[in-house]
């Protein structure tokens, strides 16, 4: 409301509206499996990143920053999982083991429906494929392959010889 009276225009990039968007993309793909934040945040990486782990082109270009971009996307994700499930798109899904996770809930389909710019249909099929050769691995192996890009992306960013290290923090 304020940013309407003061004639600023809303933040729509990197905001937890368009991070959100992508969360229900990724969550509707895997319906009905439920993740937590962290794997939400790492899918929200992957899925703009395709390219980077053997699929098809990335939505976002190859920029070496690219690395550190998981590492201040938890808080990001959150956000907007909130978001969208005050707008009934997500619904939590509570787990004795693993707490609380997140899945797509049945609206998120329509609005997913309705989203037919060239940047949503592309967003969409990433999320298809990610679903199809990613999603379905277990935490570990998402863990491995996450830690394993990392490096490789460090490796760009410094420049520096790396070989071999993966990073376990995530």
């Amino acid at each position: 409301m304020a940013e309407a009276m003061s004639g600023a225009a809303p933040v729509l990039f990197n905001s937890p509206l368009e991070t959100g968007v992508r969360a229900i993309v990724v969550l509707n793909a895997a319906y009905p499996r439920a993740f937590d934040v962290t794997e939400i945040a790492w899918f929200d990486h992957l899925i703009v990143h395709t390219g980077d782990i053997g699929g098809p082109e990335s939505l976002h270009p190859d920029v070496p920053q690219r690395s550190g971009e998981l590492l201040v996307r938890r808080r990001l994700v959150e956000d907007s999982l909130l978001v969208m499930r005050r707008l009934h798109l997500v619904e939590f899904v509570p787990d004795g083991d693993a707490g609380l996770l997140y899945r797509a809930s049945e609206e998120a389909v329509g609005v997913i429906e309705l989203m037919r710019s060239p940047y949503s249909i592309a967003l969409r099929e990433r999320a298809e494929w990610l679903a199809s050769n990613v999603l379905s691995r277990s935490r570990p192996d998402l863990e491995h392959l996450v830690a394993e890009r990392i490096g490789r992306w460090r490796i760009e960013f410094h420049g520096g010889d790396y070989a071999g290290e993966t990073s376990t923090h995530v």
